[in-house]
């Protein structure tokens, strides 16, 4: 009996010594013998690394999808670049030098065993170095790549995430914009209305003297450039000519844009919310009329129900004042809103010396065509609320705006139909009209890609005086947002004053050194 005790003990026991004889990250199960490139590019500390299973954990090979292109000479000679989701469905890619690598095409499927390769970082870039063509089986081709589109200040702000991938750079324009006959050849620096990523081109690239659009997408690599002070530079390279969709080739530039307001002002909000918007151009609103609409969505707003005539709805729901009279100068901030022109509601600094270019009191007054007197223009219950600026006095249902914003999502705001019927919207640094990356129709908020908006003042507790401060940056040369506008809700008081809304308040710290500016061209 002691006999079969012991023999048990030992039995149960053997996994636990077997266990802790080797270290291993393995969960358990079947070991894959392929290894996402995430956790293989994580094996790399500084220092060249020999694969092998031990620190592959059990795998021998990497699964990927090829997305380099050869044919149009503008990647590196002999590098070939595939890319995978394996891990956390995050995407990493890596480059593998090999002298056939122009063999391969974009949507290649294939294995390959890098057991006894070498990673190692060449010229700002992971590599797999002493992969043989022999290691490397080709499973199947024509692999659909789902597009990704990243904002180019992500890729500046981590390199490493996004060298060796496959990206769309969308709503790409050239900062400074180029001339009428400059081509792609060189170095560019292209704006997405996030941050500028240098374009690369080889002179000796198949497109290289192609001309390129006023607006488009890049679909491209990214490889890295150490630059002169030993940091890595990303570069965006093209493989070949049909790597660039246009979009435009017109420069469209609102005489206006959105540039801050206040919803929700300490006290009684009738005839005291106001917006604040940018001049891009100077106005005489006499000579060339626009108009503004705004929208409350708030549960008991009037006609219930999606929006069948969008901006021009009227009753409760939306509201419209005609800009007809008075001038602004570029640059110069104006305003529309209330009678009272206080910055705070009752009782608050004065703003009537600020330009005001349509002020009455719409708690008493109907709209400037629709819309009933209300007291409220802009929703405080959480559900959406919007402004848009128009050219021309006349909006209905077909109307584009030039520049709308939303705060929120709640609501009946759009209905895909058919027809389809909601809030119009235009091509701001928020929303497009046409998905830039399907191309297809999206005309209205909360369809297709159109979802941003931006978000309600943190504090649910209502008349606290929260104004939003729309910064961003707009280019008039380049007819597009360089900076796109985040909005920053921060607490007014009775006694604050125009230069917290027009300047740089709240004022610079140690965490941020450039405080909140306004909305700003350039």
């Amino acid at each position: 009996m002691k006999k079969i005790i012991l023999y048990s003990i030992l039995l149960f026991s053997v996994p636990f010594i077997w266990s802790g004889c080797k270290k291993s990250n393995y969960p358990g199960g079947t070991i894959s013998p392929n290894i996402g490139l995430f956790d293989l590019r994580n094996l790399y500390k500084g220092s060249d690394v020999t694969l092998s299973t031990d620190n592959m954990f059990g795998s021998t090979s990497i699964s990927a999808v090829v997305i380099s292109d050869h044919s149009g000479k503008n990647l590196p000679a002999g590098i070939l670049f595939v890319q995978d989701r394996r891990r956390l469905n995050e995407l990493r890619g890596i480059q593998i030098p090999l002298a056939e690598a122009s063999n391969y095409v974009t949507g290649d499927s294939v294995m390959i065993n890098v057991e006894g390769a070498v990673l190692k970082r060449v010229n700002g870039n992971l590599q797999i170095t002493n992969v043989s063509a022999s290691a490397i089986k080709k499973v199947a081709s024509n692999v659909k790549i789902i597009p990704n589109r990243v904002p180019s200040s992500a890729i500046l702000a981590n390199p490493d995430k996004y060298e060796s991938t496959l990206l769309s750079i969308v709503k790409g324009t050239y900062n400074p914009q180029l001339a009428p006959t400059d081509v792609l050849s060189g170095d560019k620096a292209l704006n997405d209305g996030f941050d500028d990523i240098t374009l690369h081109t080889e002179a000796t690239a198949t497109f290289a003297n192609t001309i390129p659009p006023i607006s488009g997408n890049y679909l491209g690599i990214i490889v890295n450039k150490v630059g002169t002070d030993g940091k890595v530079v990303p570069q965006h390279r093209l493989r070949t000519a049909s790597d660039i969709v246009t979009l435009s080739s017109v420069v469209e530039i609102p005489a206006f844009v959105i540039s801050g307001f206040i919803a929700d002002p300490m006290g009684t909000d009738a005839n005291n919310e106001y917006i604040q918007f940018l001049a891009t151009k100077d106005i005489n609103f006499a000579v060339t009329p626009f108009s503004v609409v705004t929208t409350n969505n708030a549960g008991a707003s009037t006609p219930v129900g999606n929006p069948t005539n969008g901006w021009a709805t009227g009753d409760i729901r939306t509201y419209k004042f005609n800009l007809t009279t008075g001038t602004v100068a570029k640059g110069q901030f104006f305003y529309v809103g209330g009678a009272n022109k206080l910055i705070n509601s009752t009782g608050s600094t004065s703003i009537a010396s600020s330009k005001w270019i349509r002020s009455f009191n719409y708690s008493t007054t109907n709209g400037d065509g629709f819309g009933t007197k209300t007291t409220n223009l802009l929703a405080n219950s959480g559900n959406a609320y919007g402004i848009a600026a128009f050219a021309g006095t006349t909006v209905d249902a077909s109307t584009r705006p030039i520049d709308v914003v939303f705060v929120s999502s709640g609501g009946s705001l759009f209905s895909a139909g058919p027809p389809a019927v909601g809030y119009r919207i235009g091509n701001t640094d928020l929303y497009d009209v046409i998905d830039p990356i399907t191309l297809a129709s999206q005309p209205f908020y909360r369809q297709g890609t159109n979802t941003l908006f931006f978000a309600y003042h943190p504090n649910a507790v209502a008349d606290q005086g929260y104004y939003y401060k729309l910064g961003g940056i707009y280019s008039v040369t380049l007819g597009k947002w360089v900076k796109a506008r985040t909005s920053t809700n921060f607490l007014l008081t009775k006694t604050s004053q125009l230069n917290e809304i027009e300047g740089v308040f709240p004022a610079p710290t140690a965490d941020n050194p450039d405080g909140v500016p306004s909305t700003t061209l350039k």
